[in-house]
């Protein structure tokens, strides 16, 4: 069984390292023509399987804007990633999830075992009870060769004070990637990444050398939202991730989407995006 970091790193080898999000919120579902309901969000999944199974290297799914719906919702969740596992194109769930004990590990079994429903390559977690309460994330994954991306440095305003905050001289952040990276420790060589990953803002500028963070020691992948409509270039991830920068996995949803629903111009616009 091959790890997550691995299949990852031969799929932003072979198609480059964009995770397109598919996030059908309202506005959107309204520009495509869709109905704002859970018949929206289904059509819209298999317009994105369309457009994007055997074309990028991973999609990012926000599972808010199909639980909205109620169970037909999640229902179409369910089939949006069935499909793109059948069609081989890796998948993160969004779904930020975060809790401990018996929880956590519902949680993980939800998402991160073989036969769940809603089984996906990866998922979003929220490490803030602690990076030991991902523990049973962390043991499902590791067994079922799927992988984590835990939130370390996020772009929104308020993240900062909770992130950069300093406990016993150690930053928040800075804690998140060094559980990353013990995770991930004997992961492998050769450029091989491990299945331990982090969100980092595309945006967030100086932050890791501010707070004396060396992400590239982590060898992690990086799920960084920020490009396209949110302003992030090569100059920008240059900036922020330094000698990281071929670990990352650049996130793009709103600019992508607004092409839609033609499946070309989808495509098209996720071409355009990397270059």
């Amino acid at each position: 069984m091959s790890t997550f970091g691995a299949r990852l790193r031969t799929a932003m080898d072979t198609y480059g390292p964009l995770c397109v999000g598919l996030d059908p919120h309202p506005q959107i579902l309204t520009d495509w023509g869709l109905p704002v309901s859970a018949a929206g969000v289904r059509r819209f999944g298999e317009i994105c399987v369309d457009a994007f199974a055997g074309q990028v290297a991973v999609v990012k799914p926000q599972s808010a804007f199909f639980e909205e719906y109620g169970s037909d919702g999640i229902a179409a969740l369910e089939a949006t990633l069935a499909a793109f596992r059948v069609a081989g194109t890796l998948t993160i769930l969004d779904v930020k999830r975060g809790d401990i004990g018996s929880t956590m590990a519902g949680y993980a079994r939800a998402y991160l075992r073989d036969d769940a429903p809603l089984a996906a390559d990866a998922i979003t977690v929220s490490p803030y009870l602690g990076f030991g309460s991902l523990g049973p994330a962390l043991d499902l994954a590791a067994t079922t060769g799927r992988g984590l991306f835990v939130l370390a440095l996020t772009s929104n305003p308020e993240g900062a004070s909770v992130q950069h905050a300093r406990i016993g001289g150690e930053s928040v952040a800075a804690a998140m990637v060094s559980g990353a990276a013990a995770a991930n420790a004997g992961a492998g060589e050769n450029g091989i990444l491990g299945s331990v990953g982090l969100v980092v803002g595309a945006t967030v500028g100086s932050a890791p050398r501010d707070l004396g963070i060396d992400l590239a020691a982590a060898n992690a992948p990086i799920l960084a939202p920020g490009f396209g409509a949110q302003g992030a270039g090569l100059d920008e991830a240059r900036e922020v991730f330094g000698a990281a920068l071929p670990n990352v996995l650049a996130a793009s949803s709103r600019e992508i989407l607004a092409a839609g629903p033609q499946v070309a111009s989808l495509r098209e616009a996720a071409r355009r995006t990397l270059h």
